[in-house]
């Protein structure tokens, strides 16, 4: 029986149960350490905001989340477990690095000048995999990646091709981020290339784009799509729920629910000061909550015959077994149309 990851050990992925697929606890971009004073940190303090945000997601029966927070934008580990322990909640987190524009910070660059970049990353990962993070015996169930709007800098190619690396040695899953819905088939086609393993591969945020062909050759390709930003509005190129819904509608409409995710992508406890948002921000953010999907988005999507009781157990329970089990996804080529959503 296969086993992942979680912060409190391994787990049979026939217990992983509902899943959301991409959810931030905690997060804050990088340099967040130089305004402690004024942001500071108490961990106790954090854990309590942490199960608050597990109550919310539990509340709804989702037994466990992925969290995808990079290395550098606060990841810690040891609050997510207990926040895991206080609440039996599963939580699958991350080794990676974020996108070149809002994550690298001098230190892998400056390793790159000097040619060892690479191969750092890769030793990296393979030590978080297999011994732990930072001493904590607590290994992360998927790579985290991520590309800039419209390309995949030199930097962040590093961070793929020593992904690949360690996938190849040790089958975990990689779990990606696209900037504004761009550049998902550039994604899978160059890890695919490198010698990825696509049903182990989450291509994440596509819902940033209406393009139904920029989701068909991601899923012709083997790897799973996220539609994972519901509720996030009005902000980093972020579209309209509608138009993430006329995606999902059309996808789901041609087959494909067993190789989606849904989820929010939401950030529930900030490092550093939390952000004072405009009022009209906070009205377009309204909705960007870890239980959005459950109260206001899945009744109408049931009640509509958009999706049946059946499809939603397949996105929120069979794929996360299947992606971390590592099952394959039987392939659709005759579903395939190169079709636009407007």
């Amino acid at each position: 029986m296969s086993k992942v990851e979680t912060v409190r050990g391994l787990v049979h992925v026939d217990q992983l149960g509902k899943t959301l697929i991409h959810e931030h606890f905690f997060f804050g971009y990088p340099g967040f350490h130089g305004d402690l004073t004024l942001g500071g940190f108490d961990f106790d303090e954090k854990k309590a905001q942490g199960i608050k945000t597990a109550a919310l997601m539990m509340e709804h029966a989702v037994q466990t989340v992925v969290d995808p927070t990079p290395n550098e934008c606060g990841r810690d580990v040891k609050l997510l477990r207990a926040v895991s322990e206080a609440t039996g909640l599963h939580i699958i987190c991350a080794t990676g690095f974020y996108y070149e524009g809002e994550g690298a910070t001098p230190y892998f660059q400056f390793r790159q000048q000097l040619g060892t970049a690479e191969e750092d990353i890769y030793s990296m990962f393979m030590t978080e995999i297999t011994e732990g993070i930072e001493g904590t015996g607590i290994k992360p169930g998927i790579i985290k990646l991520a590309s800039s709007k419209g390309r995949i800098t030199e930097y962040e190619q590093m961070f793929f091709r020593a992904a690949v690396r360690v996938q190849k040695e040790t089958g975990i899953v990689l779990l990606t981020h696209t900037q504004e819905g761009t550049m998902g088939p550039e994604q899978i086609n160059f890890l695919t290339d490198e010698g990825a393993i696509p049903e182990k591969v989450v291509i994440g945020h596509m819902c940033g784009t209406s393009d139904l062909n920029q989701h068909l050759q991601v899923l012709k390709k083997g790897a799973y799509v996220a539609l994972d930003r519901f509720g996030l509005q009005g902000i980093v190129g972020a579209p309209e729920d509608e138009e993430r819904l006329a995606v999902l509608t059309a996808l789901v409409g041609m087959g494909y629910e067993d190789q989606l995710f849904l989820a929010h992508d939401t950030v529930n406890t900030w490092w550093g000061r939390e952000p004072v948002l405009p009022e009209t921000l906070q009205s377009l953010l309204a909705n960007w909550h870890p239980d959005h999907l459950f109260k206001n988005i899945l009744p109408e999507l049931l009640e509509k015959g958009i999706l049946s009781s059946e499809q939603i157990t397949t996105i929120f329970h069979s794929n996360a077994a299947r992606l971390f089990g590592g099952g394959a996804v039987e392939g659709k080529m005759d579903r395939l149309e190169t079709k636009h959503i407007n």
